[in-house]
């Protein structure tokens, strides 16, 4: 697929406990890009696996793992200081059930993922990209999805979510057109925020604010 990168690595400064939460951790809980993922070895038990792509900070992904021992979970980010942070958690809470990759998840989905392998993928909050010139770099495009779609097992949910009205519409565009996958609000029609996505400070903020959030839940076909 063409691949433009949806991303931008602005680094700022790691905390001294993130720093050294990815020094320590990594090696547990890290996955090197181009090594392909077996789930049964990786998390040494066989369990729903589920994909956050670009997570920020954890905090979604360390509440869902913790409400949820019973999946597995895989995190996708390309900024240092949310997978330190996150790290960091995962020490302090004792958390078995998260395993991190730091590379661009759509080489992770091309290269190290097989197919119908994954029961979701979820995407929240993607950079929006909002000035039009740039909208060729927002990540939601008719290859990624497609990509998406074949990692995802019969039946397997892709559920996004975004702030920016014009970028939902646009993932509603391209969701739609993608035949092997179907809107369970029905035709054109957003979902209400499911309890399985937690509501971050950022969004309680953009909310206070008067800020909509577009909730986008798409199921690939049970063949």
């Amino acid at each position: 697929m063409r691949h433009i990168r949806s991303f931008v690595r602005r680094e700022g400064r790691m905390t001294k406990s993130q720093k050294s939460a990815l020094d320590r951790l990594w090696p547990q809980f890290g996955i090197n890009p181009e090594t392909p993922i077996d789930p049964t070895v990786l998390f040494n038990r066989n369990a729903p696996l589920h994909l956050e792509i670009g997570f920020g900070m954890g905090h979604a992904l360390l509440e869902m793992a913790q409400a949820h021992p019973e999946n597995n979970y895989l995190g996708i980010e390309v900024h240092r200081p949310g997978v330190g942070r996150l790290l960091d958690e995962i020490e302090k809470n004792e958390i078995t059930n998260i395993r991190l990759l730091k590379h661009d998840a759509i080489e992770v989905l091309g290269h190290q993922l097989a197919e119908n392998n994954l029961d979701s993928v979820m995407l929240f909050f993607p950079d929006p990209w909002h000035k039009k010139r740039h909208h060729k770099r927002r990540i939601v495009q008719p290859e990624f999805v497609t990509m998406v779609l074949s990692r995802l097992k019969p039946g397997g949910l892709f559920h996004l979510a975004t702030d920016w009205e014009d970028y939902a519409e646009r993932m509603m565009e391209v969701l739609s057109q993608e035949s092997g996958l179907n809107n369970l609000s029905g035709a054109g029609n957003f979902a209400s925020r499911p309890e399985s996505r937690p509501i971050t400070k950022f969004e309680k903020r953009g909310l206070r604010l008067g800020h909509g959030v577009w909730d986008l839940l798409f199921e690939k076909d049970r063949e």
